[in-house]
């Protein structure tokens, strides 16, 4: 562990370890295997880079997404670590070189996708060269109960039989207990110890409104919170994040879509411009962000509800990887949870998975319905105890008020069986407040005892009690009767009385909120705004352009505002920045010195005049 400190501080420029990081270093270099449960950001790449650097022979990381190996590969070679990739976007003499590399001991850390790494002539290559470990990042692909599971890393138990003394750790960011049984059994970890570290990310605001005018709410948040910040934007389809792109760009936001559809050449270039340029707002379907390592991504917006807890966790999990504020933001209606449930009711999985997809919607929903502190909730769900109250998402900044729905339910649930369980919320809500439709007369539900009872809710209401009595399972939608409700079990102890029910209200207006009041749980940090801020910002995009890799590959956000509080005037105050290893410091401290002294020289001369 010694080197492994010395590593640690001359590499990567940190003092000391994080959370469980030494515990799972040493475990490793002691040639143990491991399960690793660690939240983005947490910092599971040190996990397995150092004890690569530690032990002899090379350290093989799995990785599924090929696209996203450069970047992790360029971070390594600015530490001057020996770090290449193997995969289908090298040329047949690069990747020649690379298995040169890496059968003559060159290498410390080899990216390798799994469908790469499976095939007969690599497992040979592996047999002749020396190897640290081995890597399995983004675990719970392995298994069908996380939420992008991948059929090709259920080959990867082939590590084990082949290698059966060589470390291995996998990792991931989430995986609840079932998904973690299910990696160990896959990869044949029976052995591993379990590093389960806290799910919790603290700078992460989490905030969750209803569904009004989407596109109007997506700008006021930008507008007010967000300006010049990188960004993620979910939709759940393509068409819908086509279009969102492209208002976006109409209202003067650098945006780009990203999704299936769109040619590899579209998608990369797009990629590309995300991960390299400041203040790039990236529209999405999920099929964008797993292994992203941009640590400065602001905010991650949802337009459309995702498909699971694991889902949203992950996926808001790329925002603040830097530890620095940012915003979880989620949109989400009535229509979101028909639409979800049409997708899994309709999708080709066997009925065993479909059951397993409807109890991660379900436990999604009461996420999005509670009234107490989320992050109590997000954590609750993944085995975790928390000690409410946050004080970092809507409900602990602005708490929910409650009111007795014991009427408006018996109301609601009395409307669907009045008029047959054959119809959708739309035409439900339309009986209750006695609009005199063609459809409503045509069906004669004018008659109905509950024609008109509830004039009292306005429409929007009537949609958020709805919303919530499917959240309680009260009410359930009728795929094939093209998204009609339908009454469960539990609600006709409702109906008749026996048992209460306490609604949400609704925020009706969104409150505007700034960056400089932003909190951590632990303590404040702002982002700077002037123009030193801007200097160095404009100097790290610079040599970034310069070297053809992301800004965050010079200095992160975190580094880079530490450098601009505590202004070092020589290398020796320079290298107590953190994240600044030797490397860095012999190569772009003198560059940022330069720029604060020629920034206050500026600044002096302005003031004289």
């Amino acid at each position: 562990m010694e080197k492994a400190q010395e590593i640690l501080q001359k590499i990567y420029g940190y003092s000391e370890f994080r959370g469980n990081q030494q515990a799972v270093i040493e475990h490793t270099i002691q040639g143990n295997d491991a399960l690793v449960l660690m939240p983005t950001g947490g910092g599971k790449s040190l996990c397995f880079q150092i004890p690569a650097l530690v032990l002899k022979g090379v350290g093989i990381v799995i990785s599924p997404l090929i696209a996203l190996m450069q970047d992790q590969v360029d971070a390594l070679l600015q530490l001057d670590v020996r770090a290449a990739f193997l995969n289908s976007s090298l040329d047949a003499n690069s990747a020649i070189a690379v298995e040169q590399q890496l059968l003559s001991g060159d290498l410390d850390l080899l990216y390798v996708a799994p469908e790469r790494l499976l095939t007969p002539r690599f497992l040979q290559l592996l047999e002749n060269a020396e190897l640290a470990l081995f890597a399995i990042d983004e675990a719970h692909c392995v298994s069908q109960w996380g939420h992008d599971f991948r059929p090709e890393y259920r080959q990867l138990s082939i590590l084990q039989e082949r290698f059966p003394d060589v470390p291995k750790i996998a990792l991931t960011a989430t995986a609840d207990l079932r998904t973690q049984q299910d990696i160990i059994h896959q990869l044949h970890l029976e052995k591993a110890k379990i590093f389960n570290a806290s799910y919790d990310r603290p700078n992460i605001r989490y905030r969750i409104v209803q569904k009004k005018n989407t596109r109007e709410q997506l700008h006021f948040f930008l507008e007010n919170e967000h300006k010049g910040d990188s960004g993620i934007i979910y939709c759940l389809s393509r068409q819908r994040v086509e279009d969102t792109a492209a208002w976006l760009r109409e209202k003067n936001w650098d945006a780009l879509p990203y999704h299936a559809g769109l040619s590899s050449t579209i998608r990369q270039k797009n990629q590309t411009r995300f991960l390299r340029e400041e203040g790039v707002i990236m529209v999405a379907t999920v099929a964008f962000g797993m292994g992203i390592d941009k640590p400065n991504v602001r905010f991650v917006a949802h337009l459309d509800l995702p498909k699971s807890v694991e889902a949203y966790y992950q996926e808001t999990g790329r925002a603040g990887r830097d530890g620095l504020p940012a915003d979880a933001w989620l949109s989400y209606g009535l229509s979101d949870v028909i639409t979800l449930r049409r997708m899994l009711e309709g999708s080709v999985s066997e009925e065993q998975q479909k059951r397993i997809e409807l109890r991660k919607l379900d436990a999604l929903l009461g996420f999005c319905e509670t009234t107490v502190c989320r992050r109590e909730v997000l954590l609750k769900y993944f085995g975790e105890t928390y000690q409410a109250p946050c004080n970092n998402c809507d409900n602990c900044m602005e708490p929910t008020s409650t009111w007795d729905g014991k009427i408006a339910a018996q109301m609601a649930l009395s409307c669907v069986y009045r008029t047959g369980q054959r119809f959708g919320v739309k035409y439900l809500i339309d009986v209750l407040l006695g609009k005199l439709t063609d459809q409503v007369q045509r069906f004669r539900h004018d008659k109905v005892s509950t024609f008109g009872i509830g004039k009292s809710y306005s429409s929007l209401q009537w949609q958020s009690i709805y919303r919530q009595l499917i959240a309680a399972n009260l009410i359930e939608i009728d795929i094939a009767g093209f998204g009609s409700l339908r009454l469960t079990k539990k609600s006709l102890s409702v109906l008749r009385g026996e048992e209460t029910i306490t609604f949400r209200n609704d925020p009706e207006k969104p409150k505007k909120k700034t960056k400089s009041t932003v909190k951590t749980r632990d303590k404040d940090i702002q982002i700077p705004q002037d123009g030193l801020w801007q200097a160095l910002k404009n100097k790290r995009l610079e040599i970034a352009r310069e070297q053809k890799v992301p800004p965050y590959v010079i200095f992160h956000d975190s580094s880079l505002i530490e450098i601009y509080h505590q202004k070092p005037r020589n290398l020796h105050e320079f290298e107590n920045i953190s994240g600044v290893g030797q490397t860095k410091l012999a190569r772009y401290g003198k560059i940022f010195i330069d720029v604060i002294n020629d920034f206050e020289e500026f600044v002096s001369e302005d003031i004289r005049f």
